[in-house]
């Protein structure tokens, strides 16, 4: 009898743990394929941060590039890696939205094209077509970069995923949209060699690349999860940085169908621009939203510290 007592505890108390962790899930949505951008979220996940934190994350990959951060704002994931400026701009079209925490903290977006392209200045895509790859924020940053830079007459084409096939067919001229630090290296490994034009030293403001975003309703339904998760980030950057080759592993075991030498070079150029503090920078976020303002990349006014969660 005591026996059966006893193993009706034991099965009561797992069945309880199961519910409580079953309750403690959060779903993050990338803002595109899975790659060393994101390798800290993969580290606190290995390494048991998140479990640490007694919450379990599922990741998942958008089907569009402008998914996660609509998603997140509507509540049909709890987080999303997003992007400052995206952030700015849909704040202005009335998205309720909260960043939470950096993850890279300076520019990596380009204007890139294919060398022996006759290309040597931004004018110089003047009449050309011009990919952008996230509908509502590339495509907007275009039509700044090409005010500012003196771009006429062009053609956006939304490429989405597909750069180097738009590319290399000539769909398009130029993309704006690919990272320096990554797809370089993956065009590179394909036998084609890449130029771009930087945004920030052509105009563009300093800005974070990529953030971790919430809806009203994650926040206030999951506060302590979500502080749980931006806990763990913050161990996994500090990791991540103190320790880069065991985090690349941690990475690549993550994700063993990732191409190992693109990734391993990507990270070696990702390295310096991963946050090193959970704090977003607020006067940053500010100069962005009046350069947005100023040049019609939003329409009122946005007082960035409003859109800045504080913990």
């Amino acid at each position: 009898m005591k026996k059966r007592i006893l193993s009706l505890l034991v099965l009561g108390s797992l069945v309880f743990c199961s519910s409580l962790w079953a309750g403690d899930k959060l779903t993050l949505m990338l803002d595109w394929f899975p790659n060393v951008d994101h390798l800290p979220i993969y580290v606190a996940r290995q390494l048991g941060y998140f479990a640490d934190n007694r919450i379990e994350v599922d990741i998942i990959s958008p089907s569009e590039t402008s998914d996660a951060l609509k998603l997140a704002a509507s509540g049909n994931v709890d987080i999303a890696v997003s992007y400052q400026p995206q952030t700015i701009i849909a704040a202005d079209q009335g998205l309720d939205i909260k960043a939470v925490c950096p993850l890279i903290v300076h520019p990596l977006t380009t204007l890139l094209f294919l060398e022996g392209k006759g290309i040597q200045t931004p004018a110089d895509l003047s009449g050309k077509k011009i990919g952008y790859t996230v509908p509502g924020l590339m495509d907007v940053m275009l039509e700044a970069f090409a005010s500012i830079n003196q771009i006429k007459n062009y053609t956006p084409v939304n490429v989405g995923f597909t750069i180097l096939p738009a590319l290399v067919a000539g769909q398009v001229d130029a993309v704006m949209g690919p990272f320096k630090t990554y797809e370089t290296v993956g065009m590179a490994q394909h036998g084609y060699k890449a130029q771009f034009f930087e945004l920030e030293k052509y105009g563009i403001p300093d800005y974070e690349e990529l953030i971790f975003v919430c809806g009203p309703g994650a926040l206030k339904e999951k506060h302590e999860k979500i502080q749980g998760f931006v806990k763990a980030i913050e161990k996994a950057l500090a990791y991540t940085k103190t320790h880069p080759d065991k985090a690349l592993a941690l990475y690549l075991s993550a994700l063993p169908q990732a191409d190992k030498k693109i990734e391993t070079q990507a990270f070696e150029l990702t390295r310096p621009y991963f946050a090193d503090t959970l704090h977003h920078d607020t006067a940053k976020w500010q100069a962005f939203a009046d350069f947005a303002l100023e040049h019609g990349l939003i329409k009122n006014k946005v007082a960035a510290k409003d859109l800045i969660h504080t913990w």
